[in-house]
């Protein structure tokens, strides 16, 4: 639904946007692209906690040595924007692949491009495979990774918001005296982040939707700049916030599942090291 919000055409609003897919794709349009993500997410989720929670941890060794301290915002803002920025490279060609699926809602014979498909009527890409093969052998790297500049302009800012929020509300819904936040406050910190983190990266998201969209059938945007230049003459400036609801609220259900998973492989491994070295 985000993606044919942000990128597609004919879409009102979000209810629209559900019939209209229910209507011609019937409930297999709802799960496009869902194969490649559902493969990575785990690498990708992996490296960017990982990423911060390390760089949060060397940050204050250099601060205070080797004895434990609460992080300070400070540390927290540049692990966040560092964990942002190692996220581009790997989540770009995979929200590539995912977006170019989705988008391909017309076979060719019923795009108004004059294309000459080996077999008519079929889709431009045929899985996720194929689809990251023919980007790479037409577009080549470039092709993979466009819409980076966009997603670095989301994901920086947008793991700020995301980390830093999470922070302040796990250590405020905490009791005093608790060592650890339990897992009800980890859900309902981790929810609220991913609320205020997606809901502010909205903007950019749509940037990058369209950008990575743009190409099923040809190149209509230069970069970054012209896309938001484009969008804005054509829709005005509310087409930066298409989207903002299915993002806010699917935000809250999968960042409190994301930081309690966290939350807990951590304490899991804490536990192991306090078992081999008493």
């Amino acid at each position: 639904l985000q993606t044919r919000l942000q990128a597609g055409q004919g879409y009102g609003n979000t209810l629209n946007c559900v019939l209209t897919v229910y209507r011609n794709e019937s409930v297999a349009g709802f799960f496009k692209g869902m194969s490649f993500p559902l493969a990575s997410v785990a690498v990708y989720s992996s490296v960017v906690f990982g990423v911060f929670s390390n760089t949060q941890q060397l940050l204050s060794q250099l601060r205070h040595g080797d004895r434990p301290r609460a992080p300070v915002l400070a540390d927290v803002a540049l692990a966040s924007m560092v964990a942002g920025f190692i996220s581009v490279g790997i989540g770009t060609p995979v929200d590539l692949v995912k977006i170019r699926l989705q988008m391909q809602t017309q076979p060719y014979i019923e795009a108004n491009i004059k294309l000459k498909p080996t077999v008519p009527g079929f889709p431009v890409y045929r899985g996720p495979i194929h689809c990251f093969r023919t980007v790479l052998q037409k577009e080549g790297i470039a092709g993979i990774y466009r819409g980076a500049g966009a997603m670095l302009l989301r994901d920086v800012p947008g793991y700020c918001l995301y980390f830093i929020p999470y922070t302040f509300f796990c250590d405020w819904i905490t009791p005093d005296g608790c060592i650890s936040p339990n897992p009800s406050s980890i859900c309902l910190a981790g929810g609220i982040a991913g609320a205020i983190s997606w809901g502010t990266a909205t903007p950019m998201d749509v940037v990058k939707s369209r950008l990575q969209a743009d190409g099923v059938y040809l190149n209509k945007y230069k970069g970054t700049l012209d896309c938001i230049l484009q969008s804005y003459q054509n829709e005005g400036l509310k087409v930066f916030f298409r989207g903002i609801t299915v993002n806010a609220v699917r935000g809250f259900p999968m960042s409190s599942a994301m930081f309690l998973g966290y939350e807990l492989s951590l304490k899991a491994m804490k536990r192991d090291q306090t078992e081999t070295n008493p």
